[in-house]
């Protein structure tokens, strides 16, 4: 019994590895197709200006799926597109040094992304393996408003000059955040 259950367990990550990687990959395409577009112009972004970036998207989300309607083309799975990226792009500032300059080369951008992509699929792998699968059970409308509350603390925090007492700090929620966004294009894609 205990090993056809590892089995199992064993065979689910891996799909879900899969698809992980999938729509982290599309994430990414984008990302780096703004990159060639724009330039690293959204490294003047502060993080409260990140935040308000994500709020908005993960607001107009909820806003379709109250009222069942929507008069803007950009549909709900762009928009989680873009919290995931936004998501990364607020590791990114947080990790690149002070007085590094606007403009990153495309190859250090991508690095970037690369990087801190990958600490986050850690992440969603380490929780995966304490709390299972359990994001499959929740709904769209869930990843919405957990991410509306990761913000929320978020701006608490940075309200709080960046500490906390017994919390998870900045970082910490938008990975989270970046994660719920995934788990929801994963469950869009199905």
């Amino acid at each position: 019994m205990q090993d056809s259950l590892s089995t199992n367990t064993t065979a689910e990550m891996s799909h879900t590895l899969q698809q992980y990687t999938s729509v982290v990959a599309r994430c990414k395409d984008l990302y780096l197709n703004k990159a060639k577009d724009y330039g690293t112009s959204w490294r003047v972004l502060r993080p409260i200006s990140i935040v308000d970036q994500i709020y908005i998207k993960a607001w107009r989300i909820r806003q379709i799926q109250e009222k069942g309607v929507q008069k803007i083309g950009d549909s709900i799975e762009s928009e989680f597109v873009g919290i995931v990226n936004y998501g990364i792009i607020a590791l990114i500032q947080s990790a690149i040094p002070e007085g590094t300059e606007t403009e990153l080369m495309y190859s250090e951008a991508r690095r970037w992304y690369e990087l801190k992509a990958k600490e986050i699929e850690d992440l969603m792998l380490q929780k995966n393996h304490d709390y299972g699968e359990a994001w499959r059970d929740m709904s769209q409308q869930s990843f919405v408003d957990l991410i509306l509350v990761k913000l929320l603390r978020i701006k608490q925090i940075l309200a709080n000059d960046g500490q906390t007492i017994v919390s998870e700090g900045i970082d910490a929620n938008f990975c989270d955040i970046v994660n719920y966004g995934i788990f929801a294009l994963i469950k869009m894609g199905e």
